[in-house]
């Protein structure tokens, strides 16, 4: 019985290709293409001779019989201009077609913006929503913020560079100015991973380019607060000062959200390193 394989292809390094999935695409009679001068380009850094039909965003209707007729003769294989097909990417309907014909669906797993990025936003990572591209004109853009408005799971989207100031200026309208990680070119050779407020993104990004996710924060979630330097010169001030533990922590733990008992332990270690540097000055005097 033929396979429909989807498989997932590099979103920038082409390193980052599987396997499984090098395996595959030598082994099918006919690899299906969003981009075939992308896919072409993949196929011969690994030199993979198998041939190629395009099935894109403006032809996946009328080539869908066609590709549906490939696998009556054989195994084919479903690949995106980057990432998972289907995932804001042709590729649903192909999949729902082969799955009423009863024609055995394989996903080979591989590289994704939308986790890549929620790992190294900053922002809770158990529980997100992806909302894929941000609509074009700026009424549905908005019309789409409002209703994820009270959203309190991490939320991801997509965006292209063209459009990207307006849409941070509206999340900020619509959604205050909440933290937000904005990546840019992943694992590509610009790659960049910004992380700040929204207000703060768009004065980072005066003239954008590339491919942009974005990672904004759930409403009424908060980053976990950490303890930094900042925050041990904040203690050593108090003491220099003369303030008691008690006072230091209190004082502390209201500013940054920090747990006392974590600012207690810090004040104790640091204590003893700080009144070892007096008397180390006080000798030398």
């Amino acid at each position: 019985m033929p396979i429909l394989y989807v498989v997932a292809t590099p979103i920038g390094n082409l390193e980052d290709i599987s396997l499984r999935a090098l395996r595959v695409l030598r082994g099918v009679k006919l690899i299906a293409a969003e981009d075939t001068r992308k896919t072409r380009r993949l196929l011969a850094s690994y030199d993979i001779k198998t041939p190629m039909t395009s099935y894109y965003e403006h032809n996946k209707i009328t080539k869908l019989e066609y590709i549906l007729e490939q696998l009556k003769k054989g195994d084919v294989a479903l690949v995106s201009e980057a990432g998972m097909p289907g995932i804001s990417d042709p590729g649903y309907e192909l999949i729902v077609a082969a799955s009423k014909r009863n024609i055995t669906i394989v996903p080979i797993p591989g590289p994704s913006a939308i986790t890549a990025a929620l790992a190294v936003s900053g922002l809770p990572t158990d529980r997100f929503t992806f909302i894929g591209f941000l609509p074009n004109k700026a009424a549905a853009r908005r019309k789409m913020l409002e209703s994820i408005k009270e959203e309190t799971r991490t939320i991801i989207a997509l965006e292209a560079p063209h459009r990207l100031t307006s849409a941070l200026e509206d999340i900020r309208q619509i959604l205050d100015d909440r933290h937000i990680s904005v990546c840019r070119e992943l694992t590509k050779l610009h790659e960049e991973v910004f992380r700040g407020t929204v207000g703060e993104a768009i004065k980072h990004f005066p003239a954008p380019r590339g491919e942009f996710t974005l990672v904004i924060q759930g409403r009424g979630t908060k980053e976990k607060p950490q303890l930094t330097d900042e925050v041990e010169r904040k203690l050593h001030e108090i003491y220099l000062a003369g303030a008691s533990a008690k006072e230091a922590v209190v004082r502390v733990a209201e500013e940054t959200g920090l747990k006392k008992k974590e600012l207690y332990r810090t004040w104790l270690r640091l204590d003893k390193v700080w009144e070892r540097n007096r008397q180390n000055t006080r000798k030398s005097k």
